[in-house]
């Protein structure tokens, strides 16, 4: 059992279960009967997305102070005691099923979910390794 960080929209693991999209907006153009069909997401969990300000220091971070300073703001974020339990809950999963969350961004090391794999690794889930 495992957790997977995956890119929203590509193909789908064989044995990758759930899809959980951490993002604030759904996919646009995509009709929502559809997402799950088209390999967007089966849940939509915003609430580990970084709020809209957040998102733009990372669209915007240029230098690695700017990537540092989002990801300084995006942790905080998810440390909230909503936040932090929704990943306790995640870690604990990730001991008892196969799923996975993800985001749109095509570069995983410039996108929240890089974060969000060392945040649920630092709670103990069992996380997939970074694809090469």
């Amino acid at each position: 059992m495992v957790v997977r960080i995956v890119r929203l929209g590509t193909p789908r693991a064989a044995d990758e279960g759930l899809r959980i999209g951490t993002v604030r907006r759904p996919p646009r153009g995509v009709p929502k009967a559809e997402f799950a069909s088209r390999d967007w997401y089966d849940v939509w969990y915003p609430n580990l997305a970084p709020s809209v300000a957040t998102m733009k220091m990372a669209q915007h971070a240029s230098t690695p102070a700017d990537w540092q300073a989002f990801a300084r703001h995006y942790r905080a974020e998810m440390v909230t005691p909503e936040n932090s339990r929704s990943l306790d809950v995640l870690a604990a999963l990730s001991h008892h099923a196969n799923f996975s969350v993800g985001c749109y961004c095509a570069d995983e090391s410039h996108c929240h979910r890089s974060i969000l794999r060392a945040l649920l690794a630092e709670k103990g889930a069992r996380v997939d390794p970074p694809s090469s």
